[in-house]
C-alpha cells in the first residue's frame, strides 16, 4: 500500500472524491505542513498553526498511480488560487502536496510544469510531509455522513460530480465509512 498527502481548500472536498477513486483503500482527513503540534480544527482555522487541511491517502499502486492522483487532484480543485479555494480563505486552504520520497516530488514539479506550459499559473506548493496529525472523527468521511448540510450540497458535491464527469473510468462504487 502507497501513501499520497494531498491539500486543496476544504479537506471534505477531496475526502469526498478521493473516496470515489477506485484502488484507494482509506483516505484520512488531517493537518499537515505547518508548525504547531497536536493542532485542533479550531487552531487550524485561525492559520496561526501553519498546518494546511490535507488528506492522506492509502492507495494500491496496481490500481492506480501517483501520476493519476495528481491528475485527479489537479482537476477537482484550483490550483491558481493561493491560500484560498473559492470563498474558503486563508493559508488552511492552499494547494499543496507533500511528498513522502523524491520520486513523489519529481513527479508532482513535473506534473506542475506541465500545466504551467499549458499556460495555467500553478501556485501549488511541494514540500516534504514531517507529520501529518489525524483530524477530529467527526471530519472523517464528513460529506458522506452529511450530504444535505449545505456546505456539502453547494461546494462539496459539484467537485464529487466532476470527479465522476471526468474519471468515471477510475470511480468505484464502494464507499467505506471510518
Amino acid at each position: 500500500m502507497a501513501k499520497a498527502v494531498f491539500g486543496g481548500g476544504c479537506f471534505w472536498c477531496l475526502d469526498a472524491v478521493f473516496r470515489k477513486v477506485k484502488g484507494i483503500k482509506d483516505v484520512t482527513v488531517g493537518y499537515a505542513g505547518g508548525r504547531r503540534p497536536n493542532p485542533t480544527y479550531e487552531q487550524v482555522c485561525t492559520g496561526v498553526t501553519g498546518h494546511a487541511e490535507v488528506v492522506m491517502i492509502d492507495y494500491d499502486e496496481n490500481q492506480i498511480t501517483y501520476d493519476e492522483l495528481l491528475d485527479i487532484f489537479f482537476t477537482i480543485h484550483d490550483p491558481t488560487q493561493l491560500n484560498r479555494q473559492g470563498n474558503d480563505v486563508g493559508t488552511q486552504y492552499r494547494s499543496i502536496i507533500l511528498y513522502l520520497d523524491e520520486e513523489q516530488r519529481k513527479k508532482a514539479i513535473n506534473k506542475i510544469n506541465e500545466l504551467k506550459a499549458e499556460g495555467i499559473d500553478v501556485v501549488t506548493e511541494v514540500k516534504p510531509l514531517k507529520v501529518f496529525y489525524q483530524a477530529e472523527n467527526y471530519h472523517q468521511n464528513y460529506f458522506d455522513k452529511n450530504p444535505n448540510q449545505p456546505y456539502c450540497a453547494y461546494v462539496v458535491a459539484p467537485k464529487v460530480i466532476k470527479f465522476f464527469e471526468n474519471f468515471s473510468r477510475k470511480s468505484q462504487k464502494i464507499v467505506y465509512n471510518k
